[in-house]
């Protein structure tokens, strides 16, 4: 708890069994809510999860990342988060951050907190290849241009966010896959929600979750989409379901089987 706010780190898993440990080892005393979605493993994952007390939820199917995130944000809402910060569990980004995080949506300063793999330069440093590191700065600079704001990553996982955030923005109208991520930054973009970034060193190695070249390529594809969809929303030139109020929210029911986790 910071500042009498509860702290919920939630982590959207799928094989993540080799690296989940290590992860939960190095997240602090301030967490209050531990949850873990498990998007229908094919390895003990969610057994781990269990032995190592966190409150666990299993998807019937793999439906992938971003629905994976829907149920975390979901779950975590309903245990009484007032900020919830994601963790990826393969032990790509360092979970000591996680107080530092909470602490800045905490403060009342920022609503949304990223962590930035690109300032200090730890990407490249920390094994992010570098077709990767050249993507992920080209697309960053679009999105600053087109968004109007200016942030050193759009692409991180590792994220901080308010209660009010979670449950105003429309996150049943996103996509089920990577691309969510990208999504959610552009909703909170269009919302006024501020947003502050935390350096944040990386870790590529042969256990971290990494998509292949051509799942990289059509991430950003759909960025490109996201961002055209932002500026004609923007315009008035159409009316976008994931950048209208009365979008579909997370606290709605959105699928009919996931099994309850301890």
């Amino acid at each position: 708890m910071i500042n009498g706010k509860r702290i919920a780190v939630v982590m959207p898993a799928y094989n993540a069994e080799k690296t989940l440990e290590k992860t939960v080892n190095e997240l602090s005393d301030v967490v209050d809510i531990k949850i873990l979605v498990d998007d229908s493993s094919k390895d003990g994952t969610a057994e781990l999860s269990r032995r190592l007390g966190l409150q666990t939820f299993v998807h019937d199917a793999n439906y992938g990342y971003g629905r994976n995130q829907q149920t975390c944000y979901r779950e975590a809402l309903a245990a009484g988060a007032d900020i919830v910060v994601m963790v990826h569990p393969d032990y790509q980004y360092t979970p000591s951050l996680v107080p530092a995080m909470a602490g800045m949506v905490a403060s009342g300063v920022y609503d949304v907190v990223l962590g930035s793999r690109i300032l200090g330069a730890g990407a490249l440093k920390g094994g992010m290849p570098l077709y990767k590191y050249a993507f992920n700065r080209l697309l960053t600079a679009f999105q600053n241009l087109f968004l109007g704001v200016k942030l050193s990553e759009y692409h991180t996982g590792f994220r901080a966010f308010s209660r009010q955030v979670l449950l105003t923005l429309p996150l049943l109208e996103n996509s089920d896959d990577f691309v969510f991520d990208n999504q959610m930054i552009a909703q909170a973009v269009m919302f006024d929600f501020r947003i502050g970034e935390i350096s944040c060193p990386t870790k590529y190695f042969e256990e971290a979750s990494s998509i292949n070249f051509q799942r990289s390529v059509k991430y950003g594809l759909g960025v490109l989409a996201t961002t055209a969809m932002f500026v004609f929303h923007k315009i008035g030139v159409m009316r976008a379901p994931c950048f209208v109020p009365w979008g579909r929210k997370v606290t709605q029911q959105y699928y009919s089987h996931v099994a309850q986790g301890s």
